[in-house]
């Protein structure tokens, strides 16, 4: 999926692009810190002793009971952020399509920034709840909207990369929880938990600061009919003057895609279901699933609290090792410290493939017409994966009545689904490094399974069939106007040479 030589022969320059998508994975940042920061406040002290109703807990150490919170109202406070993720994942397609990719990440920074106002303010429960479930709606619009902006303005020889950098950045704001965790933890006083939850409105300043300033998507752009703004955003993002032969090309390919598209008729979510999309949809939703069901989060939401239970010394600055993907040192048991270290691999491994990939390909399988529509239930399923996980695991993992006690068991759970991840990549996933985001569409319609993929050429130009066949070819499927087109080509041998040298 991820390229880093520019090819031959490709004019301009990847540079502007490349920058803008970077930061504007930023945003994962955001999204990974607010994951990340509630295990190690969930294990913190003062926080205990605040937000407890009554509950009391054993401390293994000293035989005293101290003040806690019940499984039940773990899982409340943990899963709340993703629920609102994903209502916040579901609304991304309305708002992307409505006010553009760029204002959409804007609009979603305000809305967390109301989350984390109220879990700044909460001193109990109910308050601190309610932010969680305003920050993860806002978490759930910017997790659609980000790799939506990235896929939509990156060359296709980079695109995989720069929409993995999200993933990095959502690590990068995993470790930067866990170590303002750690550097709070100790604190006797409301800074122990609202200095990390208020720290995340420089996230969403800096993201909003720079989302001024970038442009908005070609794609987006040629969606609503402003051709000329569009030219003008892709030249900024080619750094080409808007007249450039490389920009009327590929301008032109987007926008005869798009009429392509709207000729076979505008896609309603229902259409999301149906045909090759539907089989997309079915790609993006199951794979946005599993990732979850590899059981990652499962660290970052309770890794403190799991780490605790487990005896092992320094619970914080594991977190921040396991985090890191680092191996452990820390003075406690063999078994703990092999415990951590697997820990570690398994994380590291997660990080540099299911992590990025998944985003990576939801951002480039869908076409123009349903983009927005179907990534945002495709994120959705992450959230909603990640919701059910999030609430059950108190009661999968810890002792008491009604509860599993599987303790470290549930990594068997873990690892049987990333079994099924194996399988699944290999029927279910095309190949589409080196593919624009219009020949991707090509291949769906081409190719009927997923491990001939990589094998595919394209060899349809949407401009082709647009000037040898009209808006009746456009009416029929891909195969029969590229068919109609090679008809035409083939009466008129000049013409036919020049689009032949063309593509």
């Amino acid at each position: 999926m991820v390229g880093f030589s520019k090819p031959q022969n490709t004019a301009g320059s990847a540079a502007p692009a490349i920058a803008i998508g970077c930061f504007v994975a930023f945003g994962g940042i955001l999204f990974g810190y607010d994951t990340g920061t509630i295990g190690g406040i969930l294990a913190t002290r003062y926080w205990l002793n605040l937000f407890s109703t009554g509950y009391t807990v054993k401390d293994p150490t000293t035989g005293q009971f101290l003040p806690a919170i019940t499984a039940s109202q773990s899982a409340e406070i943990v899963s709340l952020l993703s629920a609102g993720t994903f209502f916040g994942a579901l609304g991304s397609a309305h708002v992307a399509d409505w006010v553009g990719r760029r204002y959409g990440l804007i609009f979603s920074c305000f809305v967390f920034t109301i989350g984390v106002i109220l879990q700044t303010a909460a001193t109990a429960i109910p308050l601190f709840v309610a932010g969680r479930f305003f920050a993860g709606f806002g978490v759930g619009l910017l997790s659609a909207t980000i790799p939506l902006y990235q896929s939509e303005t990156a060359p296709k020889w980079i695109r995989g990369a720069i929409v993995g950098c999200y993933q990095w950045a959502i690590t990068i704001g995993l470790f930067l929880a866990a170590i303002v965790d750690n550097s709070t933890s100790t604190r006797n006083d409301t800074g122990s938990y609202r200095i990390p939850i208020a720290i995340q409105f420089a996230w969403a300043i800096i993201l909003v600061g720079g989302m001024l300033l970038l442009p908005e998507t070609p794609r987006f752009l040629i969606r609503k009919g402003r051709k000329e703004k569009a030219a003008k955003s892709l030249s900024r993002l080619r750094r080409l003057p808007v007249d450039h032969p490389a920009v009327v090309e590929e301008l032109a390919e987007i926008l005869a895609n798009h009429e392509y598209e709207l000729s076979l008729g505008k896609a309603t979510y229902l259409d999301c279901f149906k045909g090759t999309l539907g089989k997309r949809l079915a790609t993006g939703c199951l794979l946005q699933a599993l990732q979850q069901l590899t059981g990652v989060n499962f660290i970052f939401y309770y890794g403190t609290s799991f780490f605790t239970t487990r005896g092992i010394a320094a619970p914080f600055i594991t977190t921040v090792i396991t985090v890191a993907g680092v191996g452990s040192t820390l003075d406690s048991d063999v078994a703990n410290k092999a415990f951590v270290a697997f820990i570690c691999i398994y994380i590291f491994f997660f990080a540099s493939t299911w992590g990025p990939l998944a985003w990576v390909v939801t951002g480039e399988i869908y076409p123009l017409k349903a983009r927005a529509k179907c990534l945002s239930m495709a994120t959705a399923s992450n959230w909603l994966l990640n919701w059910a996980i999030a609430y059950a695991t108190p009661y999968l993992v810890n002792a008491g009545p009604g509860n599993a006690n599987l303790q470290a068991k549930v990594f068997y759970i873990w690892g049987s689904f990333c079994t099924i991840c194996a399988f699944f990549v290999y029927t279910m996933i095309y190949e589409t490094k080196g593919l624009s985001l219009e020949q991707v569409d090509e291949m769906y319609a081409k190719v009927p399974h997923a491990w001939n993929s990589t094998g595919f050429v394209p060899t349809v130009s949407f401009q082709e069939v647009q000037q040898q066949v009209g808006l009746e070819g456009r009416k029929q499927s891909l195969a029969n106007a590229e068919a109609a087109a090679s008809r035409r080509k083939s009466d008129a041998p000049g013409l036919g040479r020049d689009m032949e040298e063309k593509v």
